[in-house]
């Protein structure tokens, strides 16, 4: 598999340089308010993620139907809703301020390690920081867009956001990217088997907007979760 030795981490998003910083650069990175903050150069503080972000089998009502994927961005969750009062659920990274989003998309494509194209809008806004990005990188585990990724449609067309993995997955539980919703890539790989192009997605914002959609997860399936994912 091709590497770069570029360590871009995160689409939409956040790459995080890790492993060349110091911890005093990391406590300089970590006190920097967020509208200073590159969308590519990051130093990441928090190390592992979280046992509540770990994926799980969880007891589920919803009025939507079974293989829908339901995301809560406000408490960083994705389901995947099973049926008979059950969904899948995966702890994830999702938009920092002011990068937020709500609505409904569908699945219209998917992709094994996929190549990443930064959007013109994000090397413009990174080069005003000084930073360079490039034009295209080769799938691989350097690629910030991981090991699998979704692709989201509006009835009008690219959204420009990605159900994707993440060769930085510290950063599940976080707002950091520039609005996709990142997954560890063991649960991007779990979820894309599982998901055909179609699939509706329904993203609620940080705003709590939902539409109409109704859930509620009423805690871990602990059967589920050991004999069912």
């Amino acid at each position: 598999m091709k590497r770069t030795g570029l360590r871009l981490a995160t689409l939409c998003l956040s790459v995080a340089i890790v492993g060349s910083a110091s911890a005093a650069s990391a406590a300089m990175s970590a006190q920097q308010p967020v509208s200073a903050r590159s969308d590519v150069v990051q130093v990441a503080v928090q190390k592992t993620v979280k046992p509540e972000f770990k994926r799980r089998m969880v007891r589920f009502e919803t009025n939507e139907a079974p293989g829908t994927i339901i995301v809560d961005t406000q408490n960083k969750f994705l389901y995947h809703v099973n049926g008979k009062n059950r969904a899948m659920r995966y702890g994830i990274g999702v938009g920092r301020e002011g990068f937020g989003w709500s609505g409904t998309v569908k699945v219209s494509r998917k992709a094994e390690w996929p190549g990443w194209t930064p959007p013109p809008e994000m090397i413009a806004r990174e080069r005003r920081k000084g930073h360079i990005l490039p034009a295209y990188m080769e799938g691989g585990e350097d690629n910030p867009l991981g090991a699998r990724a979704l692709y989201l449609y509006r009835s009008s067309g690219d959204s420009g956001y990605r159900i994707h993995g993440t060769n930085q997955p510290w950063s599940i539980g976080q707002n950091m990217s520039s609005g996709c919703i990142r997954m560890m890539n063991k649960d991007v790989e779990h979820l894309y088997e599982r998901v055909p192009v179609g699939t509706k997605v329904i993203v609620i914002g940080p705003d709590g907007k939902s539409g109409k959609v109704r859930f509620n997860d009423k805690g871990i399936d602990l059967l589920g979760t050991l004999f069912g994912g």
